[in-house]
């Protein structure tokens, strides 16, 4: 993985968002973050729309932290629109969610989520949850090979 490719981190509340920066950061993990605070501008991201709309599309995101609870548009709903895309269906999506409901995570991987992890409420637990997800995912994970272009 390249430090040139980014993390799409798709999170309405800012605290947690803050805080998975802190942890990316602390790892040393160089990579660019786009932070988008709902479900319709991380769709907006992925697929070059709206004010996205200048952005190659083929420039995928490294991994995607995907947030379940999100304003306009929910996160299983992104989740399901990254598997119908041609050119996304196989982006790695981490669902880090506050929900531990059976039922939120039988739908994740359902629609072929790539990890569900819980946001644990303490702090140093979220930020060294943070911190193993961008080393796992941008450092020992081995991407599905990009096609000739």
């Amino acid at each position: 993985m390249t430090a040139d490719q980014i993390i799409l981190l798709v999170e309405d509340n800012d605290d947690d968002a803050e805080l998975a920066l802190r942890a990316l950061n602390a790892a040393r993990i160089s990579n660019a973050v786009v932070r988008v605070r709902d479900g319709v501008e991380a769709l907006d991201y992925l697929f070059a729309r709206e004010s996205h709309a200048g952005r190659d599309l083929n420039d995928l995101p490294a991994v995607v932290f995907l947030d379940l609870n999100l304003p306009r548009l929910g996160g299983l709903d992104v989740l399901t629109a990254i598997r119908a895309g041609e050119h996304s269906k196989h982006l790695p999506v981490v669902i880090l969610t506050s929900s531990d409901e059976e039922t939120d995570r039988l739908a994740a991987y359902s629609q072929f989520a790539n990890s569900y992890v819980r946001k644990p409420v303490d702090y140093d637990q979220f930020a060294a949850a943070a911190r193993d997800l961008g080393l796992y995912w941008l450092v020992h994970n081995r991407p599905l090979p990009r096609k000739p272009g």
